[in-house]
């Protein structure tokens, strides 16, 4: 019988573990991770030193500087970070109209290599206005941004909407130009100090004069030609003296100014 032989087995010999390419590549790709992680998040020069707020009072820059401040610092993995590189403006930009509505607009730019600037400009105040016993000073757009009672003229409606936050549109840009126009008109060229103007639902202005005396106007109607009856009347028939004796004067009907005189 004949003597059958195996063929001896070859084992493959294994490449030592340093020499393995997947690790290589690995090892390779985590210190990239990190050196990008590095100079994106950690670096020095990557890191916002200074915010430099331009344009507003001091009190306000002031407080403005402190909540850029505090929004520059974050945390990424655990490691605190400044890091221009992961600075949102536009966000920022947006909670800073949400914190301070008193800012009609706000600018953040990069300033390299560690610094931020930031150029606001705050709302301009054009009158009162009052709705329930509170008083915000607004600006052009009929926004309410600071409360307060110290601007002319005072508006007071009687139109109730619901509790009035700073930041809130109270009034039409519309209705309010038209609500200084008058203002102006009456001291500028009727010399007609006013103390207040009190809006009612149906659009109707009562105008009450610092002499104690009422001006009644609608916003529906052509406020002009309700002027120029105004002025009418005063030109040809009260002077200037007998003025405080006046109650109220009626621009709303017809073509013709009615005054009424007090008792």
């Amino acid at each position: 019988m004949a003597k059958q032989y195996r063929r001896p087995h070859r084992y493959k010999k294994r490449k030592p573990i340093y020499r393995s390419i997947v690790l290589w590549s690995a090892v390779f790709s985590l210190i990239l991770a990190y050196a990008v992680f590095y100079l994106l998040v950690l670096a020095g020069f990557s890191q916002v030193k200074e915010a430099r707020v331009t344009g507003l009072p001091e009190d306000l820059q002031n407080n403005l500087k402190f909540s850029v401040q505090e929004m520059i610092g974050s945390s990424v993995l655990s490691f605190p970070t400044r890091s221009i590189f992961l600075l949102d403006t536009g966000k920022m930009e947006r909670e800073m109209f949400e914190r301070f509505p008193c800012l009609a607009t706000i600018k953040i730019q990069y300033d390299f290599p560690s610094s931020l600037n930031v150029k606001a400009v705050k709302r301009e105040g054009l009158a009162t206005f009052c709705q329930a016993g509170d008083c915000f000073a607004i600006d052009k757009e009929g926004i309410a941004f600071e409360v307060g009672d110290y601007l002319s003229p005072f508006i007071r409606t009687l139109i109730f909407t619901g509790e009035i936050k700073l930041g809130d549109k109270v009034i039409s840009r519309e209705e309010l130009k038209q609500l200084l126009e008058i203002n102006s008109y009456l001291e500028r060229d009727l010399g007609i100090a006013l103390k207040e103007i009190l809006i009612s639902p149906s659009g109707n202005l009562n105008v009450l004069t610092q002499e104690g005396w009422e001006i009644y106007l609608n916003l529906g109607e052509e406020t002009e030609w309700q002027l120029t009856k105004l002025k009418l009347l005063l030109d040809e028939k009260i002077p200037i003296r007998k003025r405080g004796d006046l109650e109220w004067i009626e621009l709303r009907f017809g073509n013709f100014a009615n005054p009424k005189y007090k008792d």
